[in-house]
This record gives structure tokens, sequence and C-alpha cells, in this order.
């Protein structure tokens, strides 16, 4: 990997900074590091002489050249090779070929050591009223992606998914059981088990938003129902609970498809039997951070003073089904509401509470219970409000919670409400907090015109190029049945390959391969970008797709098994024997291509580290597809079976060795394997 050799490198300079010119650490400047156009310029190049002309009154060229001059001076260069100053004041760095090669194509390791801190992410988070549809995708694609990349960089982390068990959407669905189709709880019990009961429940939901629309007095219903979620009532408490239990298992499979795994689920419910809210209500109450508007618009209120108020923004539904209180004048505007003035919580009320218990904030805890084990034999706990039993053979809950930093994965359309949770913690005293409570939004996720048609979606008129969705009317695609269409057209794929495959064979190899096209898709684009998901776009073997890169991997696995089997040269020992094997072949001109290909292949970790610190995992994506791009050139100019000098066979074939082993880590990044044939 190559951010130690950077680290050095940083190092290096910063040492003979410090002993030429007698820099101390506050007058260090950022030691940046850039990649030359050219791999004749150098493999790296650093501009910390134009940083320093002001300073120390010299020419860039000559500052670099008393760099290159300190650096080669104090020795011990390493795999650095050596600086050379150019006439520009560039530093550029040719890195020793044979040394950085036989180091990286050696390791072994994922990670880098653990940093001590844990990191909370929060993802998916699917109304548990209804099956998770195209959209949820995108989240938890992303969600995953964040905490692989986090695993990868050393940190500990904690994985949530947060179901909203008390809110309009499952009030809804306890609506539609009673008033459309007259079942009460014995009944309910019938048919949760039935196959895609969440199927059920989206059909449901749609004919209750109907019902509402043909008559505005039936809303009485969602109401009553929603205070009876809230104080715990039976048996619409009951109701609720056994048909959000059935939905939320039916999302944990369906994101099982995708790979994705959770450590724990924190109910909404929780929180208010637990009265996490009246806890966090005290804290903000005692610290100033709200007040009790005495009169106008917002009389009877507890507010919360908000900076940058968008009035607009303040207006929005919250997650109650009701608007926010509101404000047509300039102070009320800078105001929000937490509590109304019907003693109800607003959403970023619960919100607020949550984000405080994450951090280790609020003085309270969940009780947690016993959910199942995951496919990948990884446990999965759900909060409580009461103690439960461990069935037999459970390990005890870890601790939860707590965290050194907290990212929650919600589209932009959250945007607001997350700035107020930041703007709470900074009220609350708690800057560091709220530095680290970041917020991963993302845009939304439509479908192409031919998708949508090949999934059965209405086609309704329209200029735009793409179809929009709506689960609350019923207008979608159900998350299951794109990943069915997906399997089934890259089944049929690999059936026309591979006629000798049993169709188990085939059906694992097609799994793995539209597993892949789908988180794939959903992450190469930018986070900020509205995406139109298309099938035949994303399955196509050619361009940037996550089957392009599973391709190139098994072309590379092929080379190596092919050299086992001619030669008899297994990777391990090939790689064992790189110390004594001649250079020639990587260090010559006619290396440049190996070389170029390994070189890149050791960005993984500068780019994961990118990718994680400007949260655009697209990042990742695209570097991928250009190392993909890069191997399949090595692979047509570079032949390795067929070379004849035996050295330069064995660092061709040592090339493709860390090219595999490093895209195979970048696809693991992204949730994707890598399968035996394509």
């Amino acid at each position: 990997m190559i951010l130690p050799l950077q680290t050095l490198l940083r190092e290096r300079i910063t040492l003979a900074l410090a002993t030429r010119y007698g820099l101390d650490p506050e007058s260090m400047p950022t030691i940046a590091i850039e990649y030359p156009p050219n791999r004749r310029l150098g493999d790296l190049a650093v501009t910390v002489a134009f940083e320093l002309a002001r300073t120390l009154r010299k020419a860039p060229r000559v500052i670099a050249a008393e760099i290159a001059e300190a650096v080669a001076d104090a020795g011990n260069m390493d795999a650095l090779g050596r600086l050379e100053p150019t006439g520009a004041g560039y530093l550029n760095v040719f890195l020793d070929r044979a040394a950085c090669a036989r180091i990286w194509v050696s390791e072994t390791t994922d990670a880098n050591p653990a940093s001590g801190q844990k990191i909370v992410v929060e993802h998916t988070a699917i109304n548990p009223n209804k099956a998770a549809h195209v959209g949820h995708l995108r989240n938890a694609a992303l969600g995953d992606t964040l905490c692989r990349l986090l695993r990868f960089r050393g940190a500990e982390v904690e994985v949530q998914n947060y179901i909203d068990d008390t809110g309009v959407q499952v009030a809804d669905i306890v609506v539609g059981l009673r008033e459309l189709e007259g079942k009460d709880l014995d009944d309910l019990r019938v048919i949760v088990d039935q196959p895609r009961f969440d199927y059920y429940c989206w059909d449901l939901y749609a004919r209750v938003t109907e019902w509402y629309e043909q008559d505005d007095s039936r809303l009485t219903h969602r109401r009553a129902t929603l205070q009876e979620l809230e104080h715990d009532t039976d048996p619409t408490a009951a109701i609720a609970r056994l048909l959000t239990d059935r939905v939320v298992r039916c999302h944990l499979n369906t994101m099982a498809r995708l790979d994705i795994e959770y450590d724990l689920l924190s109910w909404e419910g929780d929180i208010i039997r637990l009265q996490f809210w009246a806890r966090a209500f005290e804290i903000l109450k005692s610290s100033g951070a709200v007040f009790l508007q005495p009169d106008g618009r917002l009389a009877g209120c507890w507010v919360m003073p908000i900076e940058d108020a968008d009035t607009d923004a303040t207006a929005a539904a919250d997650n109650n089904g009701g608007a926010t209180e509101p404000a047509d004048a300039d102070d009320d505007a800078r105001l929000k509401v937490i509590v109304r003035s019907n003693d109800t919580v607003t959403y970023v009320g619960k919100d607020i509470a949550y984000q405080l218990w994450k951090f280790g904030l609020l003085g309270s805890d969940f009780r947690y219970r016993w959910f199942g084990t995951q496919p990948s034999g990884r446990p999965l706990w759900a909060t409580s409000s009461v103690d439960t039993a461990r069935p037999p053979n459970t390990p005890p809950a870890p601790p939860f919670g707590r965290a050194g930093a907290v990212y929650n994965v919600i589209d932009t359309r959250q945007s607001y409400l997350q700035d107020l949770l930041v703007q709470a913690l900074n009220a609350l005293d708690h800057p560091r907090e709220a530095e680290r409570s970041v917020h991963f939004s993302y845009e939304m996720v439509a479908l192409s015109r031919s998708t949508a048609r090949a999934l059965g979606y209405a086609d309704p008129e329209g200029d735009k190029p793409f179809v929009e969705v709506s689960g609350r009317k019923g207008l979608g695609v159900k998350a299951d049945d794109l990943l069915d269409q997906m399997t089934s057209r890259a089944e049929q794929e690999v059936a026309a390959r591979h006629e000798d495959l049993a169709p188990d064979a085939q059906r694992r190899i097609a799994t793995i391969i539209a597993t892949a096209a789908v988180r794939y898709f959903m992450i190469k684009y930018s986070k900020g970008k509205v995406i139109a998901f298309d099938m035949d776009e994303a399955l196509s073997f050619e361009g940037e797709t996550g089957p392009y890169l599973q391709y190139a991997t098994v072309r590379a696995r092929k080379i190596l098994h092919k050299l086992h089997d001619r030669h008899g040269l297994k990777t391990t020992t090939l790689l064992a024997e790189l110390a004594t094997t001649p250079t020639a072949g990587l260090t010559d001109e006619s290396g440049d291509g190996l070389w170029d290909l390994i070189l890149d292949a050791s960005r993984l970790d500068e780019i994961a580290e990118q990718a994680v610190r400007t949260l655009e995992l697209s990042t990742l994506a695209k570097y991928a597809f250009g190392l993909a791009q890069r191997f399949n050139g090595f692979y047509h100019s570079s032949p390795v079976l067929a070379e004849p000098d035996e050295a330069g066979r064995r660092w061709r074939a040592a090339g493709v060795s860390y090219f595999e082993s490093q895209m195979t880590r970048a696809l693991r990044l992204m949730g994707c394997e890598v399968p035996e044939r394509m």
C-alpha cells in the first residue's frame, strides 16, 4: 500500500526542512504529494518548494534542489529511491521499483491497525410498513460501503439500523388492516408468516392512501392510531409490534442478498417507552437550549433557536404526518419547534435524544434482546424497553453507543433536520460531538424508462429521461423484484457462456454478478447526483460496471492458474522468490507498463482514505474501474505466459497477482465477490 511510503517521504522531507532551514513544527508547511502526468517525470511529485518560496525568499527551483540534497545527505532512503529537483521547482520522486514491488506484492493485511475510536454508522432505516424499494438500495449500499471503508482503515464500526415503528407509515398499515381488511391481531398472526408479507403491506399502504384521499375525515383513524402507538396501547400496539417485526425481517432478508448486515436494530418505540425524550428534554431545558414560547403563532411550543433559518425547511412535514408549527414572522422563522403546543414531540426531538444516546451523552441506555444470527454468522441485536432472557448459547450483548463519531446516512431531503442535530449538540456545549456528527447525504434513485417497463412499471407520460417512484402511491419497484430480475438476466448470460456448469453453479455465479452490478451502480455516481438505474447498463461486461471489474479479476486468476499448470509455479512460491529474481523486466523501460500497474494497484489505501474524508464513495468505484482498465491494457501489451524470459515472466506474474489481490480487496470494500467464472 502506498500510504506508508508517502508517510515516510513526508517524514524525510520534514526532517530536511528542519535541518536545512530550522523550521519548527508550527511553521512547517503542508507537504502535498501529487502524481506526475508522465511516468518519465517520476512516480510522485512534491510541491513544497512553492509553498516555501515566499517565506524563504528563494526561487522554488533553488529550494527544491536544497531539499533534494538534504534528503540525500541524510541517507537511508529505503524504497523511496531518489529525489530529483526540476527547473520549475517540483521535487520528482523516482521510487525504487524492485524494493516497492517486493513489499507490496507480499502484503496480506486488509486494514490498518485499530484506531481505538468507535464509529457508529446508521444506515438503511426503512419504514417498517412495506417492502423495500429500489431507492432504499442506494442508502444501504452507500452505508455498508462506508462501514467497510472505515474498517479497512482500522476503525471499530458499529452499524445501526433505525426502525421507526411508531410513525405515520406504520399507523396507516394498522388502519388498513382494521378498516379495509377487517383484520384483528389474531387474523394478522395467520398471515404475517406467509411468503413476502411485505408485498401484501406494500399494496395495502397504497390502498390506505387512496382511501384517505376519498374522504379527509378518515384521517381521524390515523391520528387515533398514532396516539395509541405513542402510548403503547393494546391491541393497536400489539398489532404494530407484530407487523413491524415481520416486515423488518423481510427487509433484513432483502439486504442479506446484497451482503449487508447490521449490529443493532434501534426501535423508536423503545426510545419512547424508556422515556429517552423526557431525559433529553430535561437536558435541553436545563441548558437553555430550548425555551417555552409565550406568545405569537408558536405560543405554548418549546422551541430551539436555529442558525441560518430556512422558512421553507421549517415548514417541511415531519414523520408524524403533520407539518411543524407555521412561522411567517422573521422571529418565528428562526425558531424550530421541538415540542408542539399539544405536548407532542416533533420528529427532530426524538432524533436529538437518539443522537445524544449514540454519543453516550444521554445518561440512559436501552435494554437489549437477541434478534438473530445473520448469514455470515454475525449476531444481530435489537433494542428493548424490558429485560429479555437470551436464548441458550448466545453471547451477551456488547456495549452499544458511546461513539467517538457518528455518521447518519440519510437522503438530502433530511439535511435541515440533520443540521439541527449539530446545532443542538453545540447548544448543549458538546462542540467535539457536534463536529463529529456527520450527515452523509445523497440524492434519490429513479429508473430508466427501459428498466421501468421491464419491471412492469406503468410508464407515465413526461419529458424526463427517467421515471420517478412513489411508495405512498404504490408507484415503484420493489427491491426484491429488481434483484430477481437482475439475477435472472445474469443467469441467462452465464448459462450461455458455461453450458457445462450445473444449474446450481450457474445460479450461484449469476447471484454474485447481479449483486456486484447493483452495488457498483449505486455508488459509482457522485452522491449528489440523482441516478436512473438501468439494468442493461449495470449488467454489462463492458464499461464502468461491477461485472467489468469482476471479469478483469477472473482473467487475472486464470493467468495465475495457467502459470501453475504450464510451469508448475505456485503464486506463493513466485512471490517468495522475488527477492532473488533479476529485476530488469521491471526496472528497464520495457517494464514501465508493469510498474504502472503495480503502482496504481498500491493506491487502494490512499483512495479509501480519500473516499472517507470526502464522503464521495464514487472515488473508490472510479479508481477500481481505472485499475481494471490498466490491467486489461497490460494484459494485451505484456503477455505473461508467452514471455520467453523467465525473470520477466515472474515479475509480470507478480504484477498480475498484486492486481488480483488489490482488485479483490476493492470489490470487497464495495460489497462484491469475485465469481469462479464469468
